[in-house]
Order: C-alpha cells, then structure tokens, then sequence
C-alpha cells in the first residue's frame, strides 16, 4: 500500500492540521489503496520541547503583537529571491525529515507548513528526496520560508497565488488553484442568496485564538435587525457566561463537533464575521457567503486581510465603531454588494473544482 505523508507544524490546531485533516479525508474517501499519516515535524524532532515552543509562540502573539507583526514581515514576507535557505531550520530538522521520510517509504508528501516543505525543497533538490511533494499554502499569500526550486506540485489558494508562483518560476501545470481545502462536508453554493427575512443572521466566530477579543466586541451588538449566533468553541465558560447575560439579539452556540454540522450552521445564517484565518474564510467563500473580518492576529492574518481586500472577497470592520452600521451599511447598499458577489463568483470560476482522486491520479501519474 502506498504512503501519504502529511506535515503541519506544532501541535496548535491551526489551519495546518485541519487543512491536513480535510486532505487525509478526501484521500481516504477515494483511495483504498493509499494510507495516510500526520506528523508534526517540531514533535517529532524534538518532543516535549514542542509544547514549550508553542506556548512561547501562543504568548508572543498575545503579549507583543506589533513586534510579531514587525518580525513576521521582517523575516517571511519581504519577497525574497526564490534562493531562500534557512540553515538554522536545516541544521534542527534536515536529519529527522531525512529519517522520517525513509522510515514511512513514502509515496506522495503533502506539506502544510512553510518550514518542513522548505527543508523538502533542499532535499529535493539534492535528490534526496524522492517522494512526490506537494505545498497546501494554507493562507492567501505565500511567505519566504515556504520551500518552491524542487516541489513538484503547489495547491494554490486563489490565482493570484498561482501567478505569483509563475513568477518564481515554477510551471503553470505544477499548480492547482484548488482554493484552501476545506473538506467535502462543505458543499459549494450555486448562486448567492440574498436574505428576504427582516432579521439577518450572522454568524461570529472567534477562530481558535480570538475569544478574548470576541468577547470584548460582544456589548455593542444590539441591533434589532441582526441577530448574531456566537461560536463559542471549546470555551465552556464563555458559552455559560453569554447564556446568563446575554443581549436579546445574541444566541450563544456551543462547540460543534463535526463539519457536517458546521455546514449546516453555515447555511443557515447570512454572513459571517470572523477572525481571518484562511481556512475560515475559505470555507465562507465556498458557501458564498458574506464575510466581514476582524481584528486580524499579527503576522498571517493581518496578510490574509490586506489580500483579501486586494481580491474584494471579503470586507474588513472596524471594531472600534459601530459593527451594527458596517454590517447593515453592506446589506442595504445593493452596487456594494452585487460588486462583491461578482469578486466572489470570479474566485469561484479560478478554482479546479476536480476531485481529489482526480487530482492524485494526475499528480502521481505525470512525468517530471
């Protein structure tokens, strides 16, 4: 049996390990010929110093954002030249990916992270890797460490991404505009369906680091012509607290438990506002509905958000003001809207649309 070799990075459960998950489904739905693993290189590497590293970085973020911010862009998103080497990362992880890989014989490896595709890149290009290598960039845009001399094939997020990718001088066939994968549970919308109730539902998230800042914006929600179904997560705390003081117009929803049952929820509410992290606004953008973004983490979402106001497929809110007005100004104003309806149709018509089977046979079966 062939081997499928997924490779997110930390154990946080970031759009690395459900863009990986969503993957591993597919494959496994349509493929019994093929099995599929999920290795998180930092663990593997080095153990338990993985929870220390993750709770540096989870604080980082949380304590000294601009500096983040400032050092993200600094480091991985300055447009580098496509000769980008890391030599600290190939010193800490080139052994263990080299012993990883020969251990599992694997067949095609799916990298889901910057880091481990950029250590494949080097060991691809030192033909010392030969398992097919494919990058899922899981945000809009790609960063300098992402690994591109070398990998065979790139699952791009938008065509913007893919003529980026053109750019650096990999082949228009290597790239498949496959839009962030979300999973199959989450069917595509045909059209746009504009809400005719009085009332527009909304759906708020707080993505898997936003909850402080959710909770924060929740006291100015008030309007009685939007009513707004907060996912609360995991935190259990924070769905109690929104039961016993809630507003009228805010319902608290408890963590849900499957993406079968998020779609369910996707469709039966008008818009969403979220944190911008890819996989969510991905998901948004296959169902087609609108979605409004707020207070971006530093480093990949605040790119996500100045890509995707570039792509006009989803609408930045300023929390400081009043989310009520932004969110009925979008409604109410029918030229807004159909403009961003066509950017959302226009995303849609860039994407391959094939099933994974379909692109596994083709990826598997081409010549380099």
């Amino acid at each position: 049996m062939e081997k499928a070799l997924f490779l997110p990075f930390m154990q946080i459960q970031t759009g690395h390990h459900h863009v990986a998950d969503a993957l591993i489904e597919e494959i496994e739905s349509c493929r019994n010929d093929m099995s599929c693993d999920k290795v998180d290189i930092l663990s593997y590497s080095y153990g338990r110093m993985e929870k220390v590293i993750s709770s540096a970085y989870l604080n980082w973020i949380k304590y000294f954002p601009d500096l983040y911010d400032w050092l993200y862009r600094l480091a991985a998103y300055k447009k580098a030249p496509i000769h980008n080497r890391r030599y600290l990362y190939e010193a800490m992880f080139i052994h263990f990916f080299k012993r990883l890989t020969n251990q599992q014989d694997v067949r095609i490896l799916f990298c889901t992270h910057a880091l481990p595709s950029n250590i494949a890149s080097v060991l691809k290009l030192q033909n010392k890797l030969p398992s097919v290598t494919v990058n899922v960039y899981t945000d809009f845009f790609v960063n300098d460490v992402w690994g591109i001399e070398g990998i065979d094939y790139h699952f791009a997020p938008t065509l913007t991404v893919k003529n980026y990718l053109t750019e650096k001088g990999v082949r228009p066939e290597a790239i498949y505009v496959t839009g962030i994968p979300t999973g199959h549970e989450f069917q595509i919308r045909e059209g746009y369906t504009e809400s005719k109730k009085a009332i527009i539902k909304v759906l708020v998230t707080g993505g898997s680091l936003g909850v402080g800042s959710l909770r924060n914006m929740l006291p100015a929600l008030k309007s009685d012509k939007i009513h707004y179904y907060v996912l609360c997560g995991k935190n259990d705390t924070f769905y109690r607290e929104l039961l016993q003081k809630r507003p009228a117009s805010v319902t608290p929803i408890p963590y849900i438990t499957n993406k079968t049952e998020m779609n369910r929820m996707y469709d039966q509410v008008d818009a969403v506002l979220t944190k911008p992290g890819g996989v969510t606004i991905s998901e948004c953008l296959l169902k087609r509905k609108p979605v409004f973004l707020y207070n971006p983490l530093p480093g990949q979402e605040r790119i996500n958000v100045e890509q995707m106001k570039r792509l006009g497929t989803a609408i930045p809110v300023d929390t400081d003001n009043n989310l009520d007005v932004q969110l009925l100004h979008f409604f109410m104003d029918k030229n807004r809207k159909k403009v961003y309806e066509e950017n959302v149709e226009a995303y849609h018509h860039n994407l391959d649309h094939r099933q994974m089977s379909d692109l596994l046979e083709d990826m598997l079966n081409k010549k380099h």
